[in-house]
This record gives structure tokens, C-alpha cells and sequence, in this order.
């Protein structure tokens, strides 16, 4: 594999690996909805704003939320709603795994 294409590999890597927890996961869904302040954030995961903070630094990391900083609030809105097409593709695999569970099992 050249550079470049190791590097297009690792940033894609980046990206999955950002979202491979469950509060990011739920964090990304809750803004796909709509723009969220980490403090309705932290009420919603029921977690500290530490916490929270540390998990949407990852997301923004990634590239796949932005802030904004408005007075002493800091909002956060998906950068790319095109990532929840990754959301239904995990759906599709978890059924068709789960068809083949049930397959199994006959």
C-alpha cells in the first residue's frame, strides 16, 4: 500500500474509531436532531461535563461535530449529517446478523 492511500486508510480509521463508543454514538444521534450546549448534553447522558467535554473533543477531533462559543455556552452541531448513512449500515448489519443467528438456531 503507498502513502497515500495508508493515509486516506488511517484517516477513515480516525473517524470509526471516534465513533466507537456508546455515549458518542448517542451524543451524534442527539445532533442530528438538532444543535445541542454540552450542558443539555451532560443532563442527557447523565454524566459529568468533563466527561461530556472529553467525548465531544474527540467527535470534533474527528470532524465530525463543530462549536461554537456563545457567551459562557458552548454549542455543538454534526458537521456531516451524511455520517448517519453509517448508522443505517450498522442497522443493516445487525440484522442481516441477526437473520443468520436465527438461522442457526433452526
Amino acid at each position: 500500500m503507498d502513502k497515500k492511500t495508508q493515509a486516506l486508510f488511517e484517516a477513515r480509521a480516525k473517524v470509526i474509531k471516534a465513533m466507537a463508543h456508546p455515549t458518542r454514538l448517542f451524543m451524534v444521534d442527539q445532533l442530528s436532531r438538532r444543535e445541542h450546549c454540552v450542558c443539555e448534553l451532560t443532563d442527557m447522558i447523565g454524566a459529568d461535563t468533563s466527561t461530556v467535554s472529553k467525548h465531544l473533543s474527540i467527535l470534533k477531533n474527528a470532524g465530525i461535530v463543530s462549536m461554537e462559543k456563545r457567551g459562557s455556552q458552548v454549542f455543538y452541531q454534526l458537521r456531516v449529517p451524511c455520517i448517519l448513512n453509517f448508522f443505517g449500515c450498522v442497522e443493516g448489519v445487525l440484522k442481516s446478523s441477526a437473520r443468520d443467528q436465527m438461522q442457526l438456531v433452526k
